[in-house]
């Protein structure tokens, strides 16, 4: 029969070794934290925000690379018209990547919107331009004073419009702004409705070739613009690696693209509703290679410029520091 002294000696050896494996398990835990090794949760589902001229996600949603790179998630795809209306979906989580233009989310970030720049993508300069119709009476960017000018609020075009005004010495109150969607501009200026019209591509070509429109001026005259990926912060700490896999993805579609660019062309056509004229036309225009690349200071300085801007014009409510959103990859720390 075992003592009750016999009794604490084993129960204090039982503690001691408890402790112990307790500590050597906090230890483990904090070395993987440091060597950025922690495991994390499984992406059970990926959901990606696209518009119809995405071609990166539109070849990745084709060739299934997500699904490649995610191989026990379910992908999901969801379709927006323009970049504001995506990141609000991502702000309150029903998109964790998507894909906008430079502009959206300086907006998005002013309004107290979560997200995070993940990876960018150089613009074609003329994939963006200021239409106008080709019997208009505008021959100059100062003619544009007390015109009515149609543009997605809070768009790229929004961002191109905002540096036509100031290469112009006009302010907003100079011009009469119609906030409209593309396919709402695209109706108004084929009815004569607005007189000029700030607009991206597939919607620039479509409308040059088969509107009856021209350029008034377009994305050379100013400095290199950027597109973006995006990301919800949240999910992306819930999942740090999930990022560097999406943009491995697109620059997977990309290459894909570089040589394959007439099924390229076909999937691009059916996305958009184009035909094949018109998207040759705005392909013609696409870098080849168009890599996707983590973002760097000189990118992020650009869209502080942008946000400064905004801010000085009153297009934004409080200044804002795009540093803060940038995703960096963490790499793991030597041994």
């Amino acid at each position: 029969m075992i003592s009750l002294k016999q009794w604490s000696v084993i129960g204090a050896i039982s503690l001691g070794l408890g402790l112990s494996a307790c500590q050597k398990t906090e230890s483990h835990a904090q070395a993987q934290k440091e060597a950025g090794t922690t495991q994390t949760a499984p992406v059970k589902t990926l959901t990606i925000g696209f518009q119809k001229s995405s071609l990166n996600f539109l070849i990745a949603k084709q060739q299934k690379i997500f699904e490649q790179e995610f191989p026990n998630a379910k992908i999901e795809w969801r379709e927006f018209p323009a970049g504001p209306q995506m990141l609000e979906a991502l702000a309150v989580g029903a998109v964790d990547f998507g894909a906008v233009g430079n502009t959206p989310p300086i907006f998005a970030q002013a309004a107290d919107k979560d997200l995070s720049y993940v990876g960018y993508e150089v613009v074609p300069a003329n994939s963006q331009a200021l239409l106008i119709p080709a019997n208009s009476t505008i021959k100059s960017i100062q003619d544009l004073k007390g015109k009515r000018i149609a543009v997605q609020k809070g768009s790229s075009a929004h961002e191109l419009l905002a540096k036509v005004l100031q290469k112009a010495g006009l302010s907003w109150q100079d011009i009469q702004p119609v906030w409209l969607p593309p396919a709402d501009a695209r109706a108004a200026f084929d009815k004569g409705a607005i007189d000029a019209w700030s607009i991206w591509e597939p919607y620039l070509s479509t409308t040059e070739l088969k509107g009856h429109a021209k350029s008034l001026i377009d994305g050379t005259a100013f400095p290199t613009t950027y597109s973006f990926y995006i990301g919800n912060p949240k999910f992306i700490q819930q999942h740090p690696d999930a990022a560097q896999k999406v943009l491995t993805g697109l620059n997977q579609a990309d290459q894909w693209f570089v040589k394959h660019q007439d099924e390229g062309l076909s999937i691009y056509a059916q996305s958009t509703g184009l035909d094949t004229q018109v998207a040759k036309a705005v392909l013609d225009k696409r870098l080849k290679p168009s890599p996707v690349q983590p973002v760097t200071p000189e990118v992020t300085q650009a869209q502080q410029n942008i946000a400064d801007l905004f801010l000085q014009v009153q297009l934004i409510p409080k200044s804002i520091q795009v540093s803060q959103t940038i995703w960096t990859a963490k790499s793991p720390k030597a041994s």
